[in-house]
């Protein structure tokens, strides 16, 4: 190769996140069936690689892969909030997913703290036990776009 080691420099941190269709409550048990809802995130710094949409329907035939995620960030706490916010504005509905599983790991003091290793996961089966509750605003939103639709709006 024509680079050598001390050529290479490091220019901040990524994260990837491998959007499955698993529920993580359930021992990662796969999750197929009909998207009825996805919004991919965006800005600086955040990719998603993709072939699934609304009105996809997951087949149980294959790996339960729906997306991979990737932030990128210059520093340690800003490539975390930049994971915990393009997790909260992807939109993926119909099927259980490790979105809310990976807002937890995010969430943990010691992920955040940069304590883990490949033994993180078994050593922390709490972060599974996450609610679902939603966001007041999110139903309100749904609820107001039903109530249009049956309107006739």
């Amino acid at each position: 190769m024509s680079i050598k080691q001390e050529d290479i420099h490091i220019k901040g941190f990524v994260l990837q996140f491998r959007i499955n269709a698993e529920d993580p409550q359930n021992n990662f048990l796969p999750s197929f069936g009909r998207i009825s809802r996805y919004y991919a995130p965006g800005g600086p710094g955040v990719r998603t690689d993709t072939s699934i949409y609304t009105g996809y329907t997951l087949p149980p035939y294959y790996d339960s892969l729906c997306a991979k995620l990737v932030v990128w960030a210059p520093d340690w706490q800003r490539v975390i909030a930049r994971g915990q916010r393009a997790l909260e504005d992807m939109r993926l509905f119909g099927i259980k997913t490790t979105i809310p599983y990976y807002q937890e790991i995010l969430n943990s003091d010691d992920f955040n703290s940069a304590n883990f290793d490949t033994s993180f996961v078994d050593e922390h089966p709490e972060l599974t036990q996450y609610s679902l509750k939603r966001d007041p605003e999110e139903i309100a939103t749904v609820i107001a776009a039903a109530i249009a639709i049956h309107s006739g709006f």
